[in-house]
């Protein structure tokens, strides 16, 4: 089971801050599992309409759409942070 964690708007239009699940075999990678997760529901396919500004953490630790999700035990996605 990975846990998935979600913030800011995301979490408000998936509606659920946190979850945990079974990845397909073929979820491998950030993209597969942004792709896995917007086909889940309307929820989810709202909020990740726009995947490539989807900003997401491996264990805690910031990571690019093409970084492998083998043996990542909890997965947080958040939306572009902006501040000064």
């Amino acid at each position: 089971m990975t846990k998935l964690v979600y913030f800011a708007w995301v979490r408000e239009r998936i509606g659920v801050a946190e979850e945990e699940i079974a990845l397909p075999e073929d979820v491998n990678d950030v993209s597969a599992l942004l792709a896995f997760l917007k086909a889940r529901g309307e929820g989810y396919e709202i909020a990740l309409q726009q995947p490539e500004v989807i900003r997401v953490a491996l264990d805690r630790v910031h990571a690019e759409h093409d970084a492998p999700l083998a043996g990542t035990r909890e997965i947080a996605l958040f939306p572009p942070m902006t501040g000064g």
